[in-house]
């Protein structure tokens, strides 16, 4: 049986994506499915979550400590079944390094997994207090539970 793998990509690979990574991981069966994150900017290559990220995961019981930033490559489109942004900037960003329309397909915000076809961001919470952290972990909460069922149900597009 071929796992789905999955990538989250925000901007630097430490609050959104790793966030998103982790909720999603716990609410699947990882026999069948792989998840990953990676960063859109090589600003935080090889560095931890923002304590903020961990500390809001932690609440919640997943821990993303042991998570590591990386860049978005050209090559994730090879290794990915589904790739999903958490903003429109990253968006754009990751379907321009697409090489061709199968590829570009593969992509989608996370959010229109919750709100179909709005093209809605997550914000960045980086610059923002722990309130910010605590949003963006319910909206990729509610995103990373609707995709767990279409992943029960093999239907993740």
């Amino acid at each position: 049986m071929k796992k789905t793998k999955i990538l989250m990509v925000c901007l630097g690979n430490i609050c959104r994506s790793p966030l998103a990574e982790g909720i999603l991981r716990s609410k699947i069966s990882g026999e069948t499915i792989t998840v990953d994150s990676a960063g859109t900017a090589a600003y935080h290559i090889g560095e931890t979550p923002d304590p903020r990220s961990v500390s809001i995961a932690q609440k919640h019981n997943i821990d993303i400590s042991n998570q590591r930033g990386r860049k978005f490559q050209v090559s994730d489109f090879d290794n990915f079944d589904y790739i999903y942004v958490m903003d429109n900037s990253n968006y754009k960003n990751v379907v321009n390094m697409a090489r061709n329309t199968e590829e570009e397909q593969k992509v989608d915000l996370i959010l229109n997994l919750t709100y179909p076809g709005k093209n809605m961001d997550v914000p960045d919470p980086y610059y923002g207090g722990p309130q910010g952290f605590e949003n963006v972990y319910n909206m990729l909460d509610r995103a990373c539970k609707v995709l767990a069922e279409k992943l029960k149900n093999n239907t993740p597009g």
